[in-house]
């Protein structure tokens, strides 16, 4: 399986950056931030450029993750394949887990997905790999729990495609799903 990891040296990195990050912020505002703030306002993509006026301005932020599942990953993929890049500006990982229905049991459900959904997931495994996004194949785990157990570190931010992406919120992320 091929994952794009958070290990140690990695959340530290993404810390530096928040830090070098706020030092801009706190000085381009001139008052002590308060702890959401601090999250929201370090993954700004660029804090010299950035002027920000309560209620007026609009913020450019940039994620530590995107996490896509297999269904809605799908439109997510061929967007991204229209923009020509040739890798994703953040890690991204992709999650084969939605198209997997429990009915008569974890064999045969596998079974029943693989044989439905082989094209899709094919076609995830293929545009992951060509794009340097990691891939979960059917039967790695949830998203939102592989998500938790891998990749969650307080302060971070991630956008993904499942509505139980915010449950990271529990860990201090800003998760948006």
């Amino acid at each position: 399986m091929t994952t794009i990891e958070s290990t140690a040296e990695s959340v530290s990195s993404v810390y530096k950056r928040m830090d070098r990050i706020l030092k801009v912020v706190r000085q381009n505002l001139g008052r002590p931030l308060g702890l959401a703030e601090k999250v929201l306002l370090s993954h700004l993509d660029d804090p010299s450029t950035t002027g920000m006026e309560r209620g007026k301005s609009y913020i450019q932020l940039r994620p530590d993750r995107v996490i896509l599942q297999d269904v809605l990953g799908q439109t997510a993929m061929l967007q991204f394949m229209q923009t020509r890049r040739t890798r994703t500006a953040v890690p991204t990982t992709v999650h084969c887990d939605h198209l997997i229905q429990a009915r008569a049991g974890a064999s045969d459900d596998m079974k029943t997905a693989l044989a439905a959904n082989q094209e899709v997931y094919d076609f995830l495994r293929s545009a992951a790999q060509r794009y340097g996004m990691g891939f979960w194949q059917p039967g790695a785990g949830i998203i939102h729990q592989v998500f938790l157990e891998q990749y969650a570190f307080p302060g971070g931010l991630i956008i993904g495609t499942d509505s139980h992406t915010p449950n990271a919120g529990g860990l201090g992320m800003l998760a948006i799903g």
